[in-house]
């Protein structure tokens, strides 16, 4: 019973919306962290839990609805975190904030070559074999942070003490499951379509097993997208 009533006072403090009745504004302000600094995840998913299409990118299941929150979370960001694998499969380009890539080999995403003084950032190892590569292309942009594995804790320390206080993580699913595995995660953003598609997509975590408890703040709905802002329990 006391379980139960812990569950329903959680939901009764949770913000209920409709999407399309916010403005763009609205919807920035909607998702302001409550302190600083402040670490945020945000995925797509279908309501079978796979956080890909059948192309293997995120892109084969998200909408307009997520689409919007996506925006609002990118520009409220300082910087975007993201996996390398992930940037590879999606094609990122460089952003309007600094993106931060993870990367043990230390090879930077061939669509990311080039880009100006500060906007990407390759946190990498120090045993990485593509760190002289990297270094030629990226100079003083190339964080090296532990040795073997890249150090999660030190790379979100070295981002707060560069000034990006607000740091979006977009995955992948490895990436997010160590980065809950180091207890760095502050907040889940998690737009759920309302499709099935069974198979074998990926979740939106893989790696080592974690027991993260969440505390429900907003859920938001579209055309029957739902869209959920959950923050991590400390």
């Amino acid at each position: 019973r006391g379980a139960g009533t812990a569950v329903r006072g959680r939901i009764e403090r949770m913000e209920f919306g409709r999407l399309a009745e916010i403005d763009n504004a609205a919807l920035v302000e909607a998702y302001a962290p409550p302190r600083l600094p402040w670490l945020r995840v945000n995925f797509v998913s279908t309501l079978d839990g796979a956080a890909q299409g059948s192309d293997g990118l995120s892109g084969g299941i998200n909408n307009p609805a997520d689409k919007r929150v996506f925006d609002a979370l990118r520009s409220r960001a300082d910087a975007v975190l993201v996996g390398a694998g992930t940037a590879r499969a999606e094609g990122y380009g460089p952003a309007d904030v600094p993106l931060v890539v993870v990367t043990r080999t230390g090879e930077v995403p061939p669509t990311l070559h080039g880009a100006g003084a500060g906007r990407v950032l390759l946190a990498t190892v120090a045993d990485a074999p593509g760190l002289a590569v990297a270094r030629d292309s990226l100079g003083a942009d190339v964080l090296v942070c532990g040795q073997g594995q890249v150090d999660l804790p030190a790379l979100v320390a070295e981002l707060a003490a560069r000034g990006y206080a607000e740091v979006l993580c977009e995955g992948g699913p490895t990436l997010f499951a160590d980065l809950l595995a180091a207890g760095l995660v502050d907040e889940v953003c998690l737009s759920v379509v309302p499709r099935l598609l069974a198979g074998q997509g990926k979740r939106i975590a893989v790696g080592a097993a974690v027991d993260v408890e969440l505390e429900p703040e907003r859920l938001l709905e579209q055309d029957g997208t739902l869209l959920g802002r959950w923050f991590v329990r400390r």
